[in-house]
C-alpha cells in the first residue's frame, strides 16, 4: 500500500509538471510572451536560476534564448531584457511604457506602496518632482553641494588620519561620510563618526544591503507568498527597516516643533510646508506616512549605494597599485596638494574620471537594475508583454558588454580612455539605470564618487595588509546587488 501511494504521489507530480510544461508553451513564443526554459510547478526555474550569482546564471540563459526571454522566479513569469539594445529600448526608447516599477517583494512590503524608490502611479510621480526641485533647490548639482562634499571630506580625512597606519575597515568610515551628505541635505546637519545611535543606522543599512543579497533575501524576492507566513532570517531585514524609520520618524517630529514655514531649511522642512498647503484635499500624496517613508528613501539610497561604490573602489585600487600611483600623479600635477579637489577638476583629469567610471562599470553595483513592470499589454520585438508582468532590465549586461568593453571582466581604466588620452565617453554606461526611473541622486553620486576618492588619495597612499594578487575583489554575494569582501588596508599619508 505504501509503494501504491507513493507511486500515485510521483504521477501527479509528474502529471502537474506536464501540464505547466504545456501551459508555458501555449504563453510564450512570437506574438505571445518571449520564450523560455520550462517551469516546475511552484518552484518555476529554481533549478536553473541559482540565486548566488542571478546575472550569471542569465547570462548563460540569455546565450540560448536571445535577448528577450521569460524566467521563473518561483510561479511568477520575469521577462528578462539582457543586452543594451534591448534595455535602452524599453527604458529610454519607449520609457513612458516601462516607466512602472515592478514587483520587489521585500521593498513592498517595507514601504506598503509609499516613497520614491517602490512606488507607482500618480502619488509615485508627484513624490518624485517634489523631491528632485527639493534636492536642487538644497543644492544637488550645484556649486553649494560641492561645498558640502569637500567639508565632509575634512573629516573623513581627520578619521584616517587619527588611523595612523595601522591596518583598519573602511566600511563604517565610509559610510558615515557619504551619509553626511544626503543628512545635510534633507535633515539640514551632520552626526559625528563617534555617534553611536548614527553608527547603528550605518549598520542597519549594511545589513539591509547584506540580507537583500543572501540567499535567503532571493529566496524571499521568488517565493515571498509563501515565506510571509515562515519563520527564518529573512524576517530580520524588516526590524532594520523599522528602525531606520523611526530614526526618520523622531527626525520630523524635531522638524515640526522647530519648523518656521517662511525659512524651510531642509527637505523634510519642504514636505511638511507642501502638507500644510494640501491638508484640504483628502487624496493628496502628501502626508505624514509619505513623508516618512520617502525621507527614508532617500537616507538609504543617498547613504548605501554611494558608499558601496567607493568601498569597492577602494579595494580596486588595493588590488592595483599601479593605477592608484598614475590617479595620485595626475592629481599631484592637476590640482597639487595646496587646495582640494574640485568638480571642475574633473575635465583635466581624464585618467582619474576613467578609474572612478572603471569602478562604477566593473562592480556592476546593481547588476539586474531595480525591477519594472508594464501597466497594459505591451508589444516588443516579436512578444506581448502581459500587462503587470515584472521586467529586469540587467544593467550587468549592459556595462559588461564585450564589444563596446574589451574584455570586459578585467579591471582597466583604458575602457574610458582615447588612444590620447583623453576620456572617453560611453553611451553603455548606465550604472545608475536609465529613462524615467534613473536615479534622482545621479548627478550628487557621481560627484561624491569622484571628490572623495581623489581626495584621499591626494593625501594617502592606500596599502592592502596582504599581496595585492591575494587580494579577492569577487563579490560575496550577488543578488540583486554586489557586496564587496570585507578587507583592512593602511593609509599611509603623503
Amino acid at each position: 500500500m505504501e509503494l501504491l501511494g507513493a507511486a500515485t504521489v510521483v504521477l501527479l507530480v509528474c502529471i502537474a509538471c506536464l501540464l505547466s510544461i504545456v501551459a508555458w508553451r501555449g504563453r510564450s513564443g512570437k506574438g505571445k510572451m518571449p520564450p523560455g526554459p520550462a517551469p516546475l510547478p511552484i518552484l518555476g526555474n529554481m533549478l536553473q536560476v541559482k540565486p548566488k550569482n542571478l546575472a550569471k546564471t542569465l547570462q548563460k540563459i540569455s546565450e540560448e534564448y536571445g535577448p528577450v526571454f521569460t524566467v521563473h522566479l518561483g510561479s511568477d513569469p520575469v521577462v528578462v531584457l539582457y543586452g543594451h539594445d534591448v534595455v535602452k529600448e524599453a527604458l529610454v526608447d519607449r520609457a513612458d511604457e516601462f516607466a512602472a516599477r515592478g514587483h520587489m517583494p521585500i521593498g513592498d512590503r517595507a514601504n506598503n506602496g509609499l516613497g520614491i524608490i517602490f512606488s507607482n502611479n500618480e502619488e509615485w510621480l508627484q513624490v518624485r518632482r517634489f523631491a528632485l526641485t527639493t534636492l536642487r533647490n538644497f543644492g544637488m548639482g550645484k556649486r553649494s553641494i560641492e561645498e558640502k562634499i569637500q567639508e565632509e571630506t575634512e573629516y573623513l580625512l581627520e578619521e584616517i588620519t587619527k588611523t595612523k597606519g595601522t591596518p583598519f575597515d573602511p566600511t563604517f568610515m565610509l559610510s558615515c561620510s557619504v551619509s553626511n551628505i544626503i543628512c545635510s541635505i534633507i535633515f539640514g546637519k551632520r552626526y559625528d563618526y563617534k555617534d553611536k545611535k548614527f553608527l547603528s543606522l550605518m549598520n542597519n543599512m549594511n545589513n539591509i544591503f547584506e540580507m537583500m543579497n543572501s540567499h535567503w533575501g532571493q529566496l524571499y524576492q521568488m517565493f515571498s507568498k509563501f515565506m510571509d507566513y515562515l519563520p527564518g532570517p529573512h524576517n530580520k531585514i524588516f526590524k532594520e527597516f523599522d528602525d531606520l524609520k523611526a530614526f526618520v520618524s523622531e527626525e520630523v517630529k524635531t522638524h515640526k516643533a522647530s519648523l518656521d514655514p517662511s525659512s524651510p531649511q531642509d527637505f523634510v522642512d519642504c514636505f511638511l510646508n507642501k502638507m500644510q498647503e494640501e491638508k484640504e484635499h483628502p487624496n493628496s500624496s502628501f502626508h505624514e506616512k509619505n513623508l516618512i517613508t520617502s525621507t527614508f528613501d532617500l537616507f538609504i539610497a543617498g547613504t548605501e549605494t554611494t558608499s558601496t561604490t567607493v568601498r569597492y573602489g577602494l579595494l580596486l585600487l588595493l588590488k592595483y597599485p599601479k593605477i592608484q600611483e598614475k590617479v595620485q600623479e595626475e592629481i599631484d600635477r592637476v590640482v597639487g596638494r595646496s587646495r582640494r579637489p574640485c568638480a571642475a577638476d574633473r575635465t583635466q583629469m581624464p585618467y582619474t574620471d576613467a578609474v572612478v567610471h572603471e569602478i562604477q562599470r566593473f562592480i556592476s553595483l546593481v547588476p539586474l537594475g531595480l525591477p519594472h513592470t508594464v501597466t497594459k499589454d505591451t508589444c516588443f520585438r516579436d512578444y506581448v508583454i502581459p500587462k503587470g508582468t515584472t521586467i529586469f532590465p540587467i544593467l550587468d549586461s549592459v556595462l559588461h558588454d564585450s564589444k563596446e568593453f574589451p574584455n570586459p571582466n578585467e579591471f582597466n581604466p583604458g575602457h574610458f580612455l582615447k588612444e590620447n588620452g583623453a576620456f572617453r565617453k560611453s553611451e553603455f554606461f548606465m550604472p545608475f539605470s536609465a529613462g524615467k526611473r534613473i536615479c534622482p541622486g545621479e548627478g550628487l553620486a557621481r560627484m561624491e564618487i569622484f571628490l572623495l576618492l581623489a581626495t584621499i588619495l591626494q593625501n594617502f597612499t592606500l596599502k592592502p595588509v596582504v599581496d595585492p594578487q591575494k587580494l579577492n575583489i569577487t563579490p560575496t554575494l550577488s543578488g540583486t546587488g554586489n557586496v564587496p569582501p570585507v578587507y583592512q588596508l593602511c593609509a599611509l599619508p603623503r
